[in-house]
C-alpha cells in the first residue's frame, strides 16, 4: 500500500529530534529542561501523527445511505 516509507520518515525523524538532538544541547541551567522538552514534543507529536496517520487507514465510520437513496442509485446507475 505504500505506507511503509511514510512511517519510516516520520519515525525517523522524530527519533532524531527526541533521542538525538537532546545530546547535543549545551550546558547550561536549563539543560536538563530543554532535553525535556524536546522528548516530551517528539513523543506527543509522533503519538499524535501516527495516530491520525493509522485512523485514516481503516476508518471505522462510513456514509450511511438510506434504502430509498440506495435503490435510486442501483436503477439510474
Amino acid at each position: 500500500m505504500g505506507i511503509e516509507i511514510p512511517i519510516i520518515v516520520v519515525t525517523s525523524f522524530w527519533l532524531i529530534v527526541g533521542g538525538v538532538i537532546p545530546w547535543f544541547i549545551p550546558k547550561g541551567p536549563n539543560k536538563g529542561i530543554i532535553q525535556t522538552m524536546l522528548v516530551m514534543t517528539a513523543v506527543s507529536c509522533y503519538l499524535f501523527w501516527i495516530c491520525t496517520f493509522l485512523a485514516q487507514l481503516n476508518p471505522l465510520i462510513g456514509p450511511e445511505i438510506d434504502n430509498t437513496t440506495l435503490t435510486i442509485m442501483q436503477n439510474q446507475w
